[in-house]
């Protein structure tokens, strides 16, 4: 898949204008973009390391002190662009990880990590709809490896404060699948 960028801006008007430049900086392609309370707005492109950064950096430069956040991940785990768009859809539950964390970011981030540390199926990455600002990432698989996943995540230094509660849940009820 290449790289993932993400920009996270308070202001919605410059939200608009950073997507626009994003997008027309470099060969990325687009795969969430969108408002969230607190009037934020974020984007999110995948593509080519080199294009993703290029395309990332002419959003920071629109966006200038509104800028709330920003990520470039190289060689991101295949799961997590699908997972932001929430089409995913799994045929059974096995242990059930859910990590909530105050940033869109820091979502992308952990989303990714949990991924890359152990064989587990990203259900969904959240980015803060509804939620006041917060996001949340669903992943399943063996407990063993849900459990390996929620840590790696929590333990990254670019998570570090931006964390809010995880579970994991060993034998979640079957009628949860339809609760996520």
């Amino acid at each position: 898949m290449g790289a993932i960028g993400m920009n996270e801006i308070m202001s919605i008007p410059l939200g608009f204008e950073a997507c626009d430049a994003m997008l027309k900086a470099s060969e990325v392609e687009l795969i969430s973009a969108g408002t969230v309370c607190a009037g934020k707005y974020y984007i999110v492109v995948i593509g080519e390391v080199a294009a993703v950064k290029a395309s990332v950096e002419a959003g920071r430069e629109v966006a200038g002190g509104n800028l709330v956040d920003s990520l470039v991940i190289p060689n991101v785990d295949e799961q997590v662009a699908p997972a932001i768009s929430a089409c995913t859809s799994p045929e059974e539950l096995k242990a059930l990880g859910v990590m909530e964390t105050y940033s869109l970011c820091a979502a992308v981030y952990a989303a990714d990590a949990a991924a890359k540390a152990a064989q587990i199926e990203l259900l969904e990455v959240r980015l803060g709809r509804g939620l006041g600002g917060k996001s949340f990432i669903t992943l399943t698989g063996e407990v063993a490896a849900v459990q390996a996943a929620v840590k790696a995540a929590e333990g990254l230094e670019e998570t570090k404060g931006l964390m809010s509660q995880s579970v994991v849940i060993p034998a979640p009820h079957p009628d949860m699948l339809r609760a996520i």
